[in-house]
């Protein structure tokens, strides 16, 4: 039985990740930063799939969180297999609206978080021959759209270039690009969502599974449904000054209220 470490893994895709992971028989490594909610989660998981799983508080957003999960990813007695690294944030502004306190902490969670994670799993990975990574990225990474975007990019870059110095080794990684998803991520942000057209929802679990399904095909990017890769495709193809102002006037539309 192999053992996937979770990020974030109490709402949204982590805990959909949590519950496909579970009910596939792999034991979990729970973390995030409420306790109970995580007591609660890893009793469920255990009751309905007889998996074990592991709680572990850590906030990400600051180097002792990082550090316990960077010991338990190293722990060679109690090998991690898979490592979806998913904690995330939005903030509510535009640039220079937001403290830089908040945008420095958006850095550490979606950037050094994700890199110090990826290497302290990847290092036993690559000495047992296999292990899988997915860091989850957004659809944001491919269009001009502050911080978040930037961070996200950032994950996508990083993810493909790790994955291809690992080429070989049995371990693969890959960026998961989702587009809106309904979980707790806009309302925590106090961003509103009314406006955002109802075909533009992914469900958090049919999500999953075409990640998975992706991770296994070895590819080490991922975009889980038709109609964004569809956008994407577009994406690809505008100015990049044309999608600036496309996604700006977007942000003020679908974005914080």
């Amino acid at each position: 039985m192999t053992t996937a470490l979770i990020t974030g893994s109490t709402a949204g895709i982590g805990a959909a990740f949590a519950r496909r992971l579970a009910a596939d028989g792999h034991d979990l490594v729970l973390v995030a930063r409420d306790t109970k909610r995580l007591q609660d989660q890893a009793t469920e998981l255990h009751d309905r799939h007889g998996i074990e799983a592991e709680v572990l508080t850590a906030d990400l957003a600051e180097d002792d969180g990082i550090s316990s999960v960077e010991k338990r990813l190293d722990d060679r007695r109690r090998p991690v297999d898979l490592l979806v690294n998913n904690a995330g944030f939005g903030n509510k502004g535009r640039f220079l609206e937001v403290s830089m306190a908040d945008e420095l902490r958006m850095l550490k969670v979606h950037c050094e978080a994700v890199l110090r994670l990826t290497a302290a799993a990847t290092a036993p990975m690559r000495d047992r021959g296999r292990g899988g990574v997915v860091n989850v990225a957004s659809v944001a990474a491919f269009v001009p759209r502050g911080t978040y975007g930037a961070s996200k990019a950032w994950v996508v870059q990083f993810t493909q270039g790790a994955a291809r110095d690992l080429a070989g080794t049995g371990v693969r990684l890959m960026a998961l690009c989702p587009g809106f998803v309904r979980t707790e991520f806009h309302q925590r942000a106090g961003m509103g969502t009314n406006n955002i057209p109802g075909w533009m929802w992914l469900d958090a679990d049919k999500l999953v599974s075409s990640a998975l399904a992706d991770l296994a095909r070895g590819r080490t990017l991922s975009v889980p449904d038709p109609r964004y890769k569809a956008l994407m495709g577009v994406v690809k193809l505008a100015p990049r000054g044309l999608l600036g102002g496309v996604s700006s006037r977007a942000g003020r539309k679908y974005g914080p209220k």
